[in-house]
């Protein structure tokens, strides 16, 4: 009888450590995803060496993007007439914007404190999908308040710097 008992015990625990190992495997996934889809974006707002920087009018405003000419910062930087910028970044028509333009393309990036933050929303957005996991999937709910309240403090300091 004790071995049936301790077999039964011995199945809780390994359906115990999947469910855990499964859910880790999904917080860490979704984390993941979040700094893949900062990346795209933060890698030409922190690593600036070597890139073209300048400042950007904002001109006109249209379909989701805004453009305006951009004038250069920095050595090997050229003019362009217009580039183009995501219109949730670009801020009032006149304003001037410091940017970072893309390699090979039209494209810019605000750069700055305002632009470091909105490159890392994706982040904000994994911590606090990841946090629900934590809390419910893994039952540490500490940790996922820290999680979800750095994501939340994450979007707050995005929207007050655009703003």
């Amino acid at each position: 009888m004790s071995s049936a008992v301790s077999s039964s015990q011995a199945a809780v625990a390994v359906l115990r450590f999947g469910r855990l190992a499964a859910m880790a495997a999904v917080a860490v996934l979704i984390l993941i995803g979040g700094v893949w889809g900062s990346w795209g974006t933060a890698q030409h707002v922190m690593l600036t060496k070597g890139r073209e920087r300048g400042t950007m009018t904002v001109a006109r405003c249209s379909g989701g993007v805004c453009s305006g000419p951009y004038e250069p910062l920095s050595a090997g930087s050229t003019a362009r007439r217009r580039v183009l910028i995501d219109d949730s970044v670009a801020g009032r028509r006149g304003e001037v914007l410091t940017v970072v333009v893309k390699p090979d393309s039209d494209e810019v990036v605000r750069s700055g404190p305002a632009g470091v933050l909105y490159a890392w929303i994706p982040l904000a957005g994994a911590l606090l999908l990841a946090s629900v996991v934590v809390a419910g999937g893994l039952r540490m709910p500490r940790t996922a308040w820290v999680m979800a309240g750095s994501g939340v403090a994450l979007l707050t300091a995005t929207f007050v710097a655009l703003q």
